[in-house]
This record gives C-alpha cells, structure tokens and sequence, in this order.
C-alpha cells in the first residue's frame, strides 16, 4: 500500500514539473519571438539535424562551346568535385540527355568516361541475394540505359569497357549481363548486311547519293552509276550535279516504249543510310497491260517443292512451260515500269529536266520523242537550301497534304 501511494506522488510530481517546462518553454518562446520578430525563420535554424542537400543542377544545358573536349572536361570536374561524387545518377543522365547537342552520342570514349563516374566497389554484390534482387538497382539501371543509348546508336563497346563495369557491379552485376549480350549480338548485326557502309559514312553529300544508287541498283547487276554535270547544258539554271543509274535492260524497254505513251518522273522518295537521308526520283512508265496478260501463268516456280516429278524408268522428263516464251524484267512491275532513278544536288524541277536532256544526249535518243511529265507527291521546293553541306536533302511535308501536282516539261525550245 505504500509503494502504490509513492508512485501515485511520483507521477504527480513529474506531471506537474513536465506541464511547468512546457509553460517554460512556451513563454521562452514567446518571449523570443516578441524580441526578434521574423515571418520567414530559417529552416535550417529550426531543423539542425537536416542534411544539406547538395543542388542539382544541369551544368551541360548552360554550356556555350558545344564541343567533346568542353563535353569531357564538364565530366572531369564532376569527378573532382566531390570525393563521394553525390547525385552521379542524375549526372549521367542530364549527360546523356545532351550528347546529341555536343555530337558525341556515338563516341564510345564518352561513354567510357561517364561509367568512369560511378564509384568503385561499392556496388558489387556480397552473396546470391544481392546479385538477383538488383543490389543499388537505381545505378544498375542507370548504367542499363547508357548500354541501351550505345546499342540504339550502334556504337560497340570494347573489353576495356568490360572491365570497367566488372571494377563497378562486379560479375553478377546486371550491367555486366547487358554487355555480354549486346557484345554477342551486335557483332552479327554488324554483318550482316549485304550492303556494308563506310565508318563513318562521308560528309559529302554527292558520295553519299553515289552510296545510295549502288545499293538500289543491285537488283540489275549490269546496272551503271553515271554522274552529271549540268553545267554541260547550256539552257539548264540549276549548276549541280545529277547521279543517274540505268541499265542495259532499261535502256531496251526505254526504246521499245510507244512514243504516244507517257512518261513520269516521280518523287521525290527517301532512302536512308545511317543516319543521313538521300532524295532520289523515278523516271517510270505505265504497266503494259498487254504484255502481263500474254505471261503464261502456269510457269514454273523454282521455289516451289511441292509437286516434284523424278524421271524414272525411261520416263521423258517434265517439260517446262513457257520456255521459249517471254519473260518478265526485274524492271517491269504490276504497278509500273521503272526505266531509271537518279538523285541530284537540288532536287528541283530543273535539275530533272536537266537529267531528261543528258540521258537523251547520252545514248537515248528516244525519250526525246515521248513526252515526260512531273508527278510529285509532295512539294519540291523552287530551291533546295543545302546540300552539298554536312545537312541532307530537307524534307518535304507530308504527301497527304498535298495533292499531286502533274506539269509537262518541254525538253527543247
């Protein structure tokens, strides 16, 4: 019973002493408040176990010389800035937002550099758990989508980089994983096109369409690249050059053409190569009808395994239909024929007409006969602005805006 009545005097009093601090501090602090009035009071002041938070801030964007070494140097003064290098995630990412405007989204050095930025050892995981439950799995995925920005611009990564991220994720590291597969599938992407281009691929843009028409006329292997000059026509206006591509085949269905039949010049349609884009028109004629409907439909397919017949026993072999009868060109399809393509400097009606005049001097004589009109299916600009530059042919706007626009040219005064 006296223990009960002790502690019921020892809550009171500790109440009472708690209830008379808080009147304490509450009249200290009225008091303080009506000594030094402030509306705004500092945060800080009031918090002092809240950490200072560096600011984050995008130094690439303030950026006035927009080159790799002003590119490499932001990056180095990140590494120096701070022993502990804060906010390194949002660093490489701000980085490789703004590679595009430095040109250098297809350096694997800046690449390497900014994995460089990542401290060391820290990330690696210790024992299964960690490694298959993505330890830090923000930096992880950090480094994932610089691997992803590389495979996306189609720069290949080296063994130097290899050893990078094993120094940072160790090998169970998901970034390590993403390299091996990406170095196990780009090499074969790499070569697998029958059409390699150079790399880097030429500034020059009369190279480029040069690149571009070679790669087209492979469906006619006797196909010729001839380049222009319209410099050697007297009335032409435009002085550019004229990359033309025809072949014998085409110079033939060019002959046989009827003079009271058409011809079109169409385009201008894109062909991309890497990631610079080429204009390039049609001089094509209408399907011949007549011609198709004579095909013996019953000609053989070659690919075709379904039904084949094996001579035996003194059996006469299968004959083949249609052996001695016409076949179809490469050049002649359903919708069209196609009798030559070409790319020029200006992509202008001019410049066109300045290709029909050189084929007709060049051994076709011919097209001079047949009458020739413009079919665009976008507008061609009176005057191209660049392209002899590092810039490819501008773009024309959308064909579904516009419809098309078809005008006769007339080859001779």
């Amino acid at each position: 019973m006296l223990r009960r009545v002790q502690c019921l005097l020892r809550l009171h009093s500790n109440g009472r002493q708690s209830l008379a601090t808080r009147l304490r501090c509450y009249s200290t602090d009225q008091g303080n408040a009506k000594q030094n009035p402030d509306p705004n009071p500092n945060p800080r002041a009031q918090k002092p176990g809240t950490k200072n938070l560096p600011a984050v801030r995008n130094p690439f964007a303030a950026a006035q010389d927009r080159t790799k070494n002003t590119y490499l140097t932001m990056v180095e003064i990140f590494q120096e800035r701070d022993v502990h290098r804060r906010n390194h995630v949002e660093f490489i990412y701000a980085a490789l937002k703004n590679m595009a405007d430095f040109g250098v989204e297809r350096d694997l050095e800046v690449y390497k550099a900014l994995i460089n930025v990542m401290p060391k050892g820290k990330f690696i995981p210790t024992n299964l758990f960690q490694a298959e439950f993505m330890h830090y799995p923000k930096q992880q995925q950090c480094i994932i989508d610089l691997l992803e920005q590389m495979e996306d611009c189609g720069v290949m990564p080296d063994h130097e980089m290899e050893a990078m991220l094993l120094n940072v994720f160790g090998r169970q590291g998901h970034p390590l994983r993403k390299y091996w597969r990406m170095m196990y599938w780009m090499p074969k992407f790499k070569n697998l096109s029958p059409w390699p281009l150079p790399d880097p691929v030429p500034d020059d843009t009369l190279e480029m369409a040069k690149l571009a028409l070679e790669r087209m006329c492979t469906v006619d292997l006797r196909s010729k690249i001839t380049v222009f000059e319209t410099s050697e026509l007297k009335d032409a206006i435009d002085e550019t050059w004229i990359v033309s591509g025809m072949s014998p085949e085409q110079e033939k269905l060019l002959r046989e053409h009827s003079r009271q039949k058409a011809l079109y010049i169409e385009g201008p349609f894109h062909i991309w190569l890497r990631n610079r884009r080429i204009n390039y028109f049609t001089l094509r004629a209408d399907p011949d009808s007549e011609f198709l409907s004579q095909l013996d439909e019953r000609q053989l397919d070659e690919d075709d395994v379904s039904h084949i017949e094996v001579p035996l026993f003194g059996r006469a072999p299968p004959r083949r239909h249609n052996q001695l009868g016409k076949l179809r060109s490469v050049h002649q399809q359903d919708d069209g024929t196609i009798l030559g393509i070409c790319a020029t400097g200006t992509s202008t009606k001019d410049s066109l007409l300045s290709w029909i005049r050189l084929l007709e001097a060049n051994g076709n004589p011919s097209i001079g006969e047949v009458p020739v009109l413009f079919r665009f299916r976008s507008e061609v600009p009176a005057k191209a602005e660049e392209i002899d530059g590092g810039a490819s042919v501008p773009a024309t706007s959308d064909s579904r805006n516009h419809s098309q626009n078809e005008q006769s040219s007339s080859r001779r005064e």
